[in-house]
C-alpha cells in the first residue's frame, strides 16, 4: 500500500486569518459543548474543524509551507484560555504545537504533508516502543500504543518505534494516515474524559523511512520556532491547561464569596479564614504563572537572537512546566475545599476543575521528578536520561 498523503484533508474550508473574534467564538463553542465532550470521550472533528478555523493547527506549521508559527508564549496563552472554559478542549488543542516534531522530517516529506494546506491536526501514541522490522522501503510495524489524544479528530497518527539501527535515546515515531491506524476506544478515565487518549493499534503496515523522525531530533526547516526546545515545549503545553483551570476553578470561589450560606451562617466573604484562603491561592497562582511566562520569553529570546538555549534554559523550562503542574492542583484543591458542600454536586462545574487539573500533573513530562533532574542541574549534576 502507498504511503501517499493524497487523502488527507487538512482544511475542510478556506482558513480566515486568526483574529480575537474568531477565538472568541471557538470559547463560546467549547463552552456551549463541553458536557458533549465529557459524554463522547472525544472532542468531535467539526470542533477540531473550528480550531483550525482560529488558526490552533497552523501555529506550528513551518512557514515556507503556509504556516503561522506563533511564539510559544502567545500559543500557549491561547490553550490557557480555551483551558479555562474547559480543560480537554485545551489539551487537545495544545497538540496544535506538536507539528514542531514534523518539522524533523525532510522537507519533501514535509511539503507532501501539507500540500493540502498547513492545519494538520498531529495525534501520537508513542509509548510503548514497538520494535519494527526492517524491509525493503522502510519499517513494517505491528503493535499497540497507549495515549493518543485527540486522537479520533487527527488527520495523521504517529507510533513510537525502534529499528535495528536505534540504540536508546528519544523514540522514533513513525506517522501514518488514519486509515492504517485502528483506534481502540478505551479511554474510561475519572478527570479529561473529553480528551479521547485511545489506544492506537497498527497491524503490518509498511512505513518508509522518510515518514519517520525521532523526537527532538535536528529539524530541516530552519525557522526560529523549531530552534525552541521541542520536547520541553511538549511539556510547557500541557502543564499551561492547569493555569487555566485554576484561573476558572479560583474566579468561581471568589465570585461566590458573597453567597449566602446554607446553614445561614455568615457569608464566605465575611470570614476570614475563606478571606485568607483565597488570597494565598491567588499568590500561588499568580507567581508560578509568572516563572512560567518569565522563563519562556527568556529562552525564545535566545532563540530569536539565533543561540542555542543553554542546559540551565532548559531545565528551567521543564522545571517551570512541572511547578506549573504541582500548584495549579493545588490551587484548584483549595477553591474545591472553599467551595464547601456545593461542590460535591454530580452537576458542579467545581467537580470538573478538580477531575482535570488532578490529570496534569499525573502527565510523564510533570510528574515530581522533574524537581530531581532540575535540581541536578542547578548543583553541576548528571540529571537523569532524557532530562535535557
Amino acid at each position: 500500500m502507498t504511503h501517499t498523503l493524497d487523502n488527507v484533508r487538512p482544511s475542510a474550508a478556506p482558513v480566515e486569518k486568526p483574529n480575537e473574534e474568531i477565538f472568541d467564538n471557538l470559547l463560546e463553542l467549547v463552552a456551549q459543548r463541553r458536557d458533549e465532550f465529557d459524554e463522547k470521550r472525544h472532542v468531535p472533528r467539526d470542533v477540531i474543524s473550528e480550531f483550525k478555523r482560529a488558526g490552533i493547527y497552523r501555529a506550528s506549521a513551518p512557514r515556507r509551507f503556509g504556516g503561522e508559527p506563533l511564539p510559544p508564549a502567545r500559543f500557549l496563552r491561547l490553550i490557557e484560555r480555551i483551558s479555562a472554559v474547559d480543560a480537554s478542549a485545551g489539551w487537545v488543542a495544545s497538540f496544535g504545537s506538536s507539528l514542531v516534531y514534523l518539522a524533523a522530517l525532510p522537507l519533501d516529506t514535509q511539503a507532501e504533508l501539507y500540500a493540502n494546506g498547513p492545519d494538520v491536526a498531529f495525534a501520537g501514541g508513542l509509548f510503548p516502543v514497538q520494535q519494527a522490522e526492517s524491509v525493503a522501503g522502510g519499517h513494517k510495524i505491528s503493535g499497540c500504543w497507549k495515549f493518543a489524544s485527540g486522537c479520533l479528530g487527527a488527520d495523521v497518527l504517529g507510533v513510537g518505534i525502534k529499528t535495528g539501527e536505534d540504540r536508546g535515546g528519544p523514540p522514533r515515531t513513525a506517522v501514518l494516515r488514519r486509515d492504517q491506524v485502528r483506534i481502540v476506544e478505551n479511554w474510561n478515565v475519572i478527570g479529561m474524559r473529553g480528551t479521547g487518549s485511545h489506544d492506537l493499534a497498527v497491524d503490518g503496515v509498511v512505513v518508509p523511512e522518510e515518514w519517520t523522525f525521532v523526537r527532538g531530533g535536528t529539524p530541516t526547516v530552519d525557522e526560529p520556532l523549531y530552534r525552541y526546545p521541542a520536547v520541553p515545549y511538549a511539556a510547557q503545553v500541557l502543564a499551561v491547561v492547569g493555569l487555566g483551570v485554576a484561573r476558572a476553578a479560583l474566579d468561581q470561589v471568589i465570585a461566590e464569596g458573597g453567597r449566602a450560606s446554607y446553614t445561614g451562617g455568615p457569608m464566605a466573604a465575611d470570614r476570614a479564614s475563606y478571606r485568607i484562603s483565597a488570597g494565598q491561592a491567588e499568590a500561588q497562582l499568580r507567581s508560578v504563572r509568572a516563572f512560567f511566562y518569565d522563563t519562556t520569553e527568556e529562552v525564545w529570546q535566545t532563540v530569536e537572537r539565533g543561540d542555542i538555549p543553554t542546559p540551565q534554559q532548559v531545565s528551567l523550562l521543564r522545571l517551570a512546566s512541572a511547578h506549573v503542574a504541582k500548584t495549579s492542583f493545588e490551587v484548584v484543591r483549595s477553591a474545591y475545599q472553599l467551595a464547601g458542600i456545593r461542590a460535591i454536586a454530580d452537576g458542579s462545574t467545581m467537580q470538573r476543575y478538580l477531575r482535570d487539573a488532578s490529570v496534569v500533573p499525573q502527565h510523564a513530562f510533570l510528574q515530581e521528578g522533574m524537581y530531581d533532574g532540575a535540581g541536578a542541574v542547578l548543583m553541576g549534576a548528571q540529571p537523569f536520561p532524557g532530562y535535557l
